[in-house]
């Protein structure tokens, strides 16, 4: 019998609090199987179960949510988690469920590898109908605050550093109206130092409305007019800006799902890619910080290979085939694009040639995500999977890396649990027990959470960067790195959501095969600094603060 012992590994920078929690962590042993990644959500006291809000699936908002985060809410040195859930609403639900109504939740890592729910004590659970998170240190204090995406108006928590929340939503102006939201991101557009905030809206959803025959359940996404999102900027003093017309937005016919923002052409400032219900997805080039100016179409990123515009969920952003350049990965419900970024603003999909577009296409793809699972220098791919309008579930999968642009669906490989049906929505990955590779944590719709724990990633060495902002936002969101060892470069880029109405882990990770030492990682900063690090040693949570 095997046995897991978590332990900790952090460089000489770590955070008093970190080592404290680090001394008083009583490891809790759980049995390790031979599998890859091994599911233990109950184990360690992971028992978010979402919750549509009815008894049954019964129009297109219940199908859309939740999502999930990563994020070290108290600054110990470990990754807590937050989850979203639907709740009743009335004249919105139709069949009242028997189960208690659904609230988010809050779970504290206890730094022993397991988790206890904090949400009452931390102020946040509150019955809203939430879709998605996107988490982001908004006033730069050094903790981390959240926004809820939801069907109503939004909410935006505050973190009071001392274990609890505050909502500061009517306040800060972020609220919004009545739209349905789903994806948002958190992005810094002008480079100010303060985290702006984009909002993905969905469709004007009329609960009273249903198709005279529809067999196919309940009305799409099509029958309904759709709502413009919105982009907030930043007034540095916990207050928001509705900049959405001044910047040129103008969302003519989009319903957004999953929303991503990285910097794809290297200019020095973050754009923004809409992942739209139906119609085309929209590519918001950023100008300098002065306008966005949609390039989906030009860029070749706002179709399908086929030239169709698909049912877009979730989108990611990494450089899988080491060419310096970040490529783009869109789950939709059937082939998905992974669009090659080969410069000068030009996208080209490879869906079909990388072997992900075959081994997609009998599954509806909800988050997908960039990782390295194996730590083999490689960026894979998660995808979960889910029916669209029914509670009917699906295999996820995971495309493991295998060079010359290509990837293979090694989920079956991988443990049992790649062989179960579940109704997937959210994912996110982080290294929640600090041992070097990344788990997994899936929200499916209207079911039990589902938690994969990566058993072997680590038999390969790795890097986690907890990067620190002075003059750019604190969290670095927006920072671009390179990890050089020896011919190998790896380029990166932090980012706030990722994937599915969802955030990882915000320690940058980096698998380094067999490598001990990185010879060098350069850091691009939001604030144009740049900072070199040489001859850092591997297998450690590095912790590297932006230079004054």
């Amino acid at each position: 019998m095997y046995w897991f012992l978590v332990f900790i590994i952090f460089s000489c920078k770590t955070d008093p609090k970190a080592k404290k929690a680090e001394l008083n962590a009583k490891p809790v042993p759980i049995p390790v199987t031979q599998d890859f990644y091994q599911e233990i959500a109950k184990d360690i006291g992971l028992d978010f179960v979402h919750s549509i809000g009815a008894a049954e699936m019964e129009n297109i908002v219940e199908s859309v949510g939740g999502g999930a985060a990563f994020l070290d809410y108290d600054q110990d040195g470990f990754m807590d988690i937050f989850t979203c859930s639907g709740t009743w609403v009335e004249g919105f639900s139709k069949t009242k469920p028997k189960n208690t109504e659904g609230h988010n939740h809050l779970y504290k890592n206890l730094g022993n590898g397991t988790f206890e729910d904090v949400s009452e004590e931390a102020g946040i659970n509150k019955s809203f109908y939430s879709m998605g998170i996107t988490v982001g240190d908004i006033n730069n204090d050094d903790f981390p605050d959240i926004f809820l995406s939801n069907h109503g108006k939004n909410t935006l928590y505050l973190n009071l550093g001392d274990g609890s929340f505050k909502d500061v939503s009517s306040k800060a102006a972020v609220e919004g109206g009545e739209q349905c939201s789903v994806g948002a991101v958190w992005f810094d557009y002008d480079n100010d130092g303060f985290l702006d905030l984009y909002v993905g809206n969905y469709l004007n959803f009329d609960p009273e409305y249903t198709y005279y025959y529809a067999p196919d359940g309940f009305p799409g996404p099509l029958a309904y007019d759709s709502q413009k999102d919105v982009l907030y900027r930043n007034n540095g003093d916990n207050t928001f800006e509705d900049v959405t017309e001044a910047m040129g937005i103008v969302d003519i016919d989009g319903r957004a799902m999953g929303v991503g923002a990285a910097d794809y052409d290297d200019d020095g400032y973050v754009d923004i890619y809409v992942a739209n219900d139906h119609t085309v997805n929209f590519l918001w080039h950023n100008d300098q910080g002065k306008g966005f100016t949609d390039l989906g179409t030009l860029s070749g990123t706002g179709f399908s290979q086929a030239g169709e515009a698909t049912v877009s969920m979730s989108v990611d952003f990494a450089d899988y085939n080491h060419d310096e350049k970040l490529d783009i990965f869109i789950s939709d419900d059937n082939y998905c694009s992974l669009y090659e970024n080969i410069g000068d603003g030009i996208f080209q999909d490879n869906s079909y040639a990388s072997g992900i577009s075959m081994a997609s296409g009998q599954f509806v793809g909800w988050s997908s995500s960039f990782l390295d699972h194996d730590n083999d220098g490689d960026p894979d791919i998660f995808k979960a999977n889910g029916e669209l309008k029914h509670l009917y579930g699906q295999e996820d999968q995971l495309f493991e890396n295998v060079g010359d642009g290509k990837f293979e669906d090694s989920s079956l490989e991988l443990g049992p649990y790649f062989e179960e049906e579940n109704v997937g929505r959210g994912a996110c990955m982080g290294d929640y027990d600090n041992d070097g590779d990344m788990d997994i944590l899936v929200i499916n719709l209207n079911g039990e959470a589902k938690f994969l724990r990566n058993n072997k990633g680590n038999k390969n060495n790795w890097i986690l960067l907890d990067l620190k902002g002075s003059k750019s936002n604190r969290d670095g969101i927006g920072s671009r790195i390179k990890i050089q060892c020896g011919e190998d470069i790896q380029t990166g880029q932090r980012k706030s959501t990722t994937g599915y109405l969802s955030q990882n882990d915000p320690r940058m990770h980096f698998g380094l095969l067999e490598n001990e030492v990185i010879d060098r990682i350069e850091i691009q900063w939001p604030s144009g600094s740049s900072q070199v690090l040489e001859n850092i040693r591997a297998n450690q949570i590095l912790k590297i603060e932006e230079p004054l």
